[in-house]
């Protein structure tokens, strides 16, 4: 399928490189902003300072703050807020929706109130099924993507068609763009990825080296496959793009925030003076308050989300936190992955 016109909601800096990557491929491109001055710099310098420094913005990427301009006759849309935002923007969004208008999203994260995936909330609020929603997720940073670096990404949905209708919206010839049908996988990998991410800056921040962070990543991968699969997801889903893939470049790159955040509470910052200066959403802080909920709710041990929430929400120092990870009672590794698991996807 051919689109000719698409909607971006939000103009942070994955929204405007996903807006990019649409505009290569001659796609005229609405991006939705609640910031006039924001608008204006898009429009007439095609520049998005904050969150893109020194990039060149395409003409074909319009931005608007009226959200009816920026839907007008759009046959896809892109929902890049903040996890905490997508409830009020899929609200604003329902008025103008339709069954035929593609819907992604490309958040990182959990409504933490309800514990809710992305796609939950979403399709809650336009009143259409989960079937519906389509996830991009993958290793992409903002920063490379607007350079058209060689960049992998999965989209996933219950619907074969729509995930298929976001390859074609996508693919380029630097975006690569694979499908899945394991929604609930890919997206929970996405969210809980970032946890492992500010835990791997915290190890960096204290100087702790490479032996420690790939136990870390390692590790922490078989705590988000466990999870997920408890969850429903499939676990190969945790070995490809939208897992491996998307941990490794999180938590190993100082374009990531999340990374960048850990590193700066490993060298004993306060969090709020973190938060202060990085400018922009820390997804993984608001996701492992949301991991922790559902950790217990599931009876499923995470134990490095665990001390990575003490050491967030409860003032303890990060080595006492890999101290206490160190000092756990002794284990099999493969215990994550049971016999019951196993024949749950191989019958």
């Amino acid at each position: 399928m051919l689109f000719k016109k698409a909607a971006v909601l939000v103009a942070g800096s994955w929204g405007t490189a996903l807006a990019s990557v649409l505009a290569d491929k001659g796609i005229q491109v609405h991006m939705w902003t609640r910031n006039e001055q924001q608008m204006n710099e898009i429009n007439t310098k095609h520049s998005n300072q904050r969150y893109l420094p020194d990039i060149t913005l395409s003409p074909l990427i319009t931005a608007f703050t009226d959200m009816k301009e920026a839907l007008h006759e759009v046959e896809a849309v892109i929902i890049v807020a903040p996890s905490s935002a997508i409830r009020e923007v899929s609200k604003q969004l329902k008025p103008y929706w339709h069954e035929d208008m593609l819907v992604v999203h490309a958040t990182k994260g959990f409504e933490t109130e309800s514990m809710k995936r992305i796609s939950t909330v979403i399709s809650e609020e336009l009143g259409c099924s989960e079937g519906h929603i389509v996830v991009l997720s993958g290793p992409s940073h903002a920063e490379e993507v607007v350079k058209k670096c060689p960049t992998t990404v999965v989209v996933a949905s219950l619907e074969e068609a729509q995930a298929r209708r976001a390859q074609d919206l996508f693919m380029n010839t630097y975006f690569r763009v694979y499908t899945n049908r394991d929604l609930v996988g890919v997206e929970l990998a996405g969210a809980l990825k970032n946890i492992i991410a500010l835990g791997a800056g915290m190890s960096d921040g204290l100087g702790f080296g490479d032996n420690a962070k790939a136990a870390l990543l390692t590790r922490g991968l078989a705590e988000i496959t466990r999870i997920g699969v408890e969850m429903g997801a499939n676990p190969l889903t945790f070995s490809g793009l939208a897992g491996i893939g998307d941990l490794v470049v999180t938590a190993t790159s100082q374009h990531s925030r999340n990374w960048r955040a850990g590193s700066l509470l490993g060298q004993g910052k306060p969090l709020q003076e973190v938060l202060n200066s990085m400018g922009m959403v820390v997804e993984g802080i608001r996701t492992t308050k949301a991991a922790r909920a559902i950790s217990k709710k599931y009876g499923v041990q995470m134990p490095i989300a665990t001390q990575i929430y003490h050491v967030l929400f409860e003032d303890m120092d990060t080595k006492t936190a890999v101290e206490a990870l160190m000092g756990r009672d002794k284990k099999n590794e493969m215990e994550m992955m049971s016999q019951e698991t196993y024949e749950q996807w191989h019958t």
